[in-house]
């Protein structure tokens, strides 16, 4: 009896576009999992995404999440990753899983970390021991945690840095994809992502992607961003990577996930999405809605019986008022379990909507439904209507 060849560790199948905008909707199939894009990944850093089971994350239809590999490393440590078989198995998520490479702490822990060509020396946030990250071991560790997609060790750079440095950090970038790549002892299994950094240098950002798209990778990353620059910036470098890496692979936009942000993003062609915003925001009380987001714990909301949205099927708004999470937010720690399974299914919600106005082949007009909805009066921050405008979305 013969068996078929195993199946490559990531197909991209694109089955619609929007004919106005560079909106397009598709299948990626990873080992665990298929997953539907555009997508937003919830962010669960340390191998949980705070507040929630992985039962809960499958009944909100999450198809995909996010761990960290610089946290996951430090603890549990790669050999108990490997003792337990992965971390699928370790934190008992049967879906698909990818994992950032440890580079964004060079950033968030910059006061922590030493940059050289090496790699980046951490000292530890636990116990202050110190700690060599390099792209040889970036890749070692998420090899040992078995992520289906896995990014390379980029040198990142604070998003309004200016300068030889940014140069120099997509660069050494490019260097250590090649080093990823060369340790990467699961590539039948694994997908390593290249991440296209320059910073806010539109010549850098272009050199970046057009040395990537030499490695032929799967699929493609923009980095580097949503980091405080303005967003007339942020939107520009991603129409121009978009404009660049393939059309028949994926293509990541790390670290967004303000509402607004994915339907704009979703209009200039990117596939996929992570932030900590949904679930960060739901412990301080705040509620995701078309409208914006609403903090429970204002005194409005005391005497409030409706659910935070009408519109919304998850078991929180089934089950629970407004006046009952003001009641608690902040003081009782199921609140947390309570707005973050609302928040995540309202971000599912979402990127459900995009994808059927996709297939449909009326983005445009939902982007328009939606922006309204958002901004009442009809003011709509500039970069929005500059951004959509590049794609011939005009906003009325």
């Amino acid at each position: 009896m013969t068996t078929g060849a195993r199946p490559p560790a990531l197909t991209f199948k694109v089955i619609g576009s929007c004919s106005t905008t560079k909106a397009r909707v598709g299948v990626m199939s990873l080992p665990h999992q298929d997953v539907d894009t555009p997508v937003f990944m919830p962010v669960g850093t340390k191998g949980t995404i705070k507040g929630l089971l992985p039962q809960q994350l499958e009944a909100l239809n999450c198809q995909i999440i996010l761990g960290n590999t610089y946290h996951l490393g430090t603890k549990p440590g790669v050999e108990i990753l490997k003792k337990a078989g992965g971390l699928h198995k370790f934190m008992n998520w049967p879906r698909a899983l990818l994992t950032d490479s440890g580079g964004f702490q060079m950033v968030s822990l910059l006061e922590l970390a030493e940059i050289t060509e090496d790699g980046v020396n951490f000292k530890s946030p636990y116990d202050g021991s110190e700690c060599m990250l390099t792209p040889e071991h970036s890749t070692e560790i998420q090899n040992a945690i078995g992520a289906d997609i896995m990014m390379q060790l980029d040198d990142v750079v604070h998003s309004t840095t200016t300068g030889p440095r940014v140069e120099e950090a997509m660069h050494r970038t490019t260097r250590w994809l090649d080093r990823c790549l060369g340790a990467h002892s699961r590539n039948d299994d694994q997908t390593i992502f290249p991440i296209v950094q320059g910073g806010l240098d539109p010549d850098l950002r272009k050199q970046s992607a057009l040395q990537h798209i030499e490695r032929n990778s799967r699929g493609f990353a923009i980095g580097g961003l949503s980091g405080g620059e303005s967003k007339d910036d942020f939107w520009k470098m991603v129409h121009l990577s978009t404009d660049l890496l393939p059309k028949d692979k994926p293509r990541y936009c790390m670290g967004v996930g303000f509402a607004e942000d994915l339907v704009v993003c979703c209009a200039l062609g990117v596939d996929m999405y992570d932030c900590v915003f949904p679930t960060r925001t739901a412990r301080f009380g705040c509620a995701l809605i078309d409208e914006g987001q609403i903090n429970l714990k204002n005194v409005t909301f005391e005497t409030d019986c409706r659910p935070i949205d009408s519109e919304c099927r998850c078991t929180t708004c089934k089950r629970y008022t407004r006046a009952y999470l003001h009641s608690i937010v902040t003081t009782e720690t199921v609140a947390c379990q309570l707005v973050s399974v609302h928040n995540i299914a309202y971000q599912m919600r979402l990127m459900q909507r995009i994808r059927s106005s996709i297939l449909e082949d009326t983005y445009p007009n939902f982007v328009r439904s939606f922006m309204k909805r958002k901004y009442t009066d009809g003011n709509y921050p500039q970069w929005i209507v500059d951004a959509l405008n590049a794609v011939g979305v005009k906003l009325e």
